[in-house]
């Protein structure tokens, strides 16, 4: 099954696709962590005068979905290319 996956041609597009962008955007990811955390940080706020679950669920998600895409985005940096 992964050797389908490793041979197939479409994959590799995209791969390569995705590549040449991440390489020309090198800080997309950080600054889309950056704006997740922001994100996270007002529905905190309003949390607090709210106590909903929901809310709750929302701040988790965009607070953990912002460190890892901010933390992956730095270690992209560099294997990008200057």
């Amino acid at each position: 099954m992964f050797k389908r996956i490793d041979r197939s041609p479409a994959l590799a597009r995209l791969l390569e696709r995705l590549s040449a962008t991440m390489a020309r955007q090198r800080g997309l990811p950080v600054v889309v962590g950056v704006a997740l955390v922001l994100v996270s940080f007002v529905v905190g706020l309003i949390n607090v005068a709210a106590d909903s679950k929901a809310l709750d669920l929302v701040w988790v998600l965009t607070h953990h979905l912002g460190l890892l895409t901010a933390l992956i985005g730095l270690l992209l940096v560099e294997p990008l290319g200057k």
